[in-house]
């Protein structure tokens, strides 16, 4: 019979692995595709045997899709925790601010996020979960804009119809980020779609920050760098 004390050290020690085998996979992933990958990579990158893999995971394809699940949830979070700290009110162009400072733009994510994604268009049982998670992401956003208040532009309806687009603006920048690598400039940019698609370009930016030079945009990035950054950005490629 197994006691108390070591019922806990086990359960710990099961969180450990899976944690393990998550980050394992996350690297080996990153580093190769998914469908490239074996079970056995995963369990020798993590220092483990096929029934600690087992012993967690039922397949290759849950594993992706717990992880997944962990990096979709920490960027709900991120999101939903920079548009609470407004109080009542929201003040968009900081909002932006605080979500594209601190919105997971790591490239080996993307990576990772990208072939899961071509992975469930090709099965519509994984679709469905990963339409799931992502509608818990504009929920996050609409959930606030709409308490918030603030008047959106006509042209997107609604404060979900303002979350698809923030959605997809975030999309979109990540997808060039992937071929060009820049993300400081794949943040910048992204700071000017999210301001111009929730405030239609008419809010006044926020009251602490330094009025915009000459012929500038309130948002436009002030340092050189992020100034070539979002040039280039903006400009179209094939």
């Amino acid at each position: 019979m197994t006691t108390p004390g070591q019922d806990g050290h086990v359960t710990r020690r099961r969180v450990r692995t899976r944690a393990n085998l998550l980050a394992a996979a996350f690297t080996v992933f990153a580093a190769k595709g998914f469908g490239r990958v074996s079970i056995e990579e995963i369990c020798e990158a993590a220092g483990y045997s096929r029934g600690a893999f087992y012993s967690n995971f039922a397949s290759l394809d849950e594993l992706f899709f717990a992880l997944y699940r962990e990096r979709a949830d920490l960027i709900a979070e991120q999101v939903a925790g920079a548009l609470a700290q407004d109080g009542p009110d929201l003040d968009v162009p900081a909002a932006v601010d605080r979500v594209t400072g601190v919105l997971l733009l790591d490239r080996d994510w993307l990576l990772v996020k990208t072939d899961f994604l071509v992975h469930a268009a090709r099965d519509p049982r994984v679709a469905q979960s990963l339409l799931e998670h992502r509608a818990r992401l504009r929920r996050a956003i609409a959930g606030r804009l709409s308490r918030a208040g603030t008047p959106l532009p006509a042209v997107l309806g609604d404060a979900d119809g303002a979350a698809h687009a923030v959605v997809a603006a975030y999309d979109g920048v990540t997808t060039r980020l992937l071929l060009d690598r820049d993300a400081a400039g794949a943040r910048a940019w992204l700071k000017q779609l999210l301001t111009a698609l929730l405030t239609d370009g008419s809010a006044e930016p926020a009251a602490q920050r330094p009025g915009p030079r000459k012929g500038r945009s309130p948002w436009t990035p002030t340092s050189s760098s992020s100034e070539r950054a979002s040039r280039d950005w903006s400009r179209p490629t094939n």
